[in-house]
């Protein structure tokens, strides 16, 4: 004997199912140790341009 479902799975639910945006994860951001802006970890600030202390790029006020 086969196993077969007892009522048909909704358009909505198998779609509800298949999505995978309840997977998804903000990104973790830190205050720059330098200017206080929020940034990406392990990622230069957009805002001072500063990574782990030193200046990787010159950034215009």
């Amino acid at each position: 004997m086969a196993i077969v479902p007892k009522r048909k799975t909704s358009k909505a639910r198998r779609n509800k199912r298949r999505s995978a945006v309840w997977k998804l994860t903000l990104p973790a951001l830190v205050r720059c140790e330098k200017c206080g802006e929020y940034k990406l970890m392990h990622r230069m600030c957009r805002g001072c341009g500063y990574y782990r202390g030193r200046e990787v790029i010159k950034v215009e006020a």
